[in-house]
Parts: C-alpha cells; sequence; structure tokens
C-alpha cells in the first residue's frame, strides 16, 4: 500500500497498550459454554451480526449439547434453529459435516492444535485462532477479522490487505501478551471511534496514529 506509515516496535506496542486500556472489558463477542458451543457460533456468525448470532444460539445450544448431536442431527431441523442467520441451509450442512469428523476423528472433543483445526470444513485460520485462544487459553496467532483488516494499515500495524499476512504483520511486531484480546479491542474502538469516518477528536491514540487513508475526519 503506497504512502501507508508504518510505526515503529515501540511506537506500534506503545499504541497497542493506549488502546487496551482504553477498552479494558473488551472481549470476544459470541456466547459460548463449551468449546462446541464456540466452534458452532463461530461458523454461524460468518457474514452475520454478532447480535443475530448470539440472538439464535440459546435455544440450539439447549437442543444440541455435544458432537454426536450435531453429527447426526436432522438437517431441516437444525436449520430451523438457525434460519434467522445468513445461509443457514450451508451452516446447517457445514456444522454437521464438522461435528461428524470431530466426533468420528477426536471422539467428540474439539482439537487443541491448530493444524488439526484446519483440517475441518467451514474453519480457517481466524476461527482456529479464536478457538484456541478463547476455549483453550492457547495463543499462537492472532484472529483477523474484518475489523483488524480495516483498522491494522490505518494505525500503521501493517501494509497488507491479506488475512494471513496482516497476522504476520501483527505477530513479528507486536508483544504476545497482546496477541489474545488485540482483536476484541480493534472491534470496540472501530464501533466508537473509527469506523467509515474517524472521529480523531476523541481518540486515545490521535498523538501517535498516523491515520493511513484517512481523508476525512471528526
Amino acid at each position: 500500500m503506497a504512502g501507508v506509515k508504518i510505526l515503529s516496535r515501540s511506537d506500534a506496542n506503545k499504541l497497542i497498550a493506549m488502546l487496551s486500556k482504553a477498552y479494558p472489558d473488551a472481549h470476544y463477542y459470541l456466547d459460548f459454554k463449551t468449546p462446541i458451543d464456540l466452534v458452532v457460533a463461530a461458523i454461524l456468525s460468518a457474514q452475520t451480526r454478532d447480535q443475530v448470532t448470539n440472538a439464535v444460539t440459546p435455544k440450539l445450544f439447549a437442543k444440541y449439547k455435544t458432537a454426536k448431536d450435531y453429527a447426526y442431527a436432522d438437517p431441516e431441523e437444525l436449520y430451523r434453529y438457525i434460519s434467522k442467520v445468513s445461509f443457514g441451509g450451508n451452516k446447517a450442512k457445514s456444522i454437521i459435516n464438522t461435528m461428524k469428523i470431530i466426533q468420528e476423528k477426536y471422539k467428540g472433543k474439539v482439537p487443541d492444535e491448530m493444524e488439526q483445526l484446519l483440517e475441518l470444513p467451514g474453519i480457517g485460520r481466524k476461527t482456529a485462532n479464536t478457538i484456541l485462544i478463547n476455549a483453550y487459553g492457547v495463543v499462537e496467532g492472532i484472529p483477523v477479522d474484518t475489523w483488524v483488516i480495516k483498522l491494522a494499515p490505518r494505525l500503521g500495524l501493517s501494509t497488507n490487505k491479506d488475512p494471513e499476512k496482516i497476522e504476520q504483520d501483527l505477530m513479528k511486531t507486536l508483544e504476545k501478551k497482546y496477541w489474545h484480546n488485540i482483536t476484541y479491542v480493534f472491534k470496540n474502538h472501530g464501533r466508537k471511534l473509527c469506523d467509515k469516518v474517524p472521529v480523531c477528536s476523541r481518540c486515545p491514540v490521535r498523538k501517535i496514529c498516523p491515520k493511513n487513508g484517512v481523508t476525512k475526519q471528526l
């Protein structure tokens, strides 16, 4: 990305420290109790608002509790529980296929290794990182969602648009203590102040942020 100013390692970690302090309650945004719940919620959340996903999962999780429950579920019945999410029919099939593998290959336990998670249908690196961090406390990487893709270049942390390249840039630059929560800090910051037209006048990192690509601000 031409003309993008990249922060030094020192300034990048200073910026993230300031943002983390500004959003102390930032956390994963989907509701779940078990690793199985988390896998299902993550699949449902693709191209669907968090509020919609969280609205359908309580009844779904009350009905289906284990990998076996999902693996042998009737697709049409499962669909009725998730019909409000986008592409519900395809996601019902994806959930069933994923849970069949978890049930048959991993004895009903969600894998806790990146390579194994990436072999599951519907699980990309972002979701795999999300599962490892939030279900098992294992921090191997950084979940790169739409807010990270949007804000990492703006804040001077990456020149890339590809999620995996952005993740590598962040991992090389940021101290590992920030990896587990930075995605949710970015989401809070984006929603509150740093959306399409950022509110730079109220931003806690306005003095250090390079404001890459910002043509209009409040």
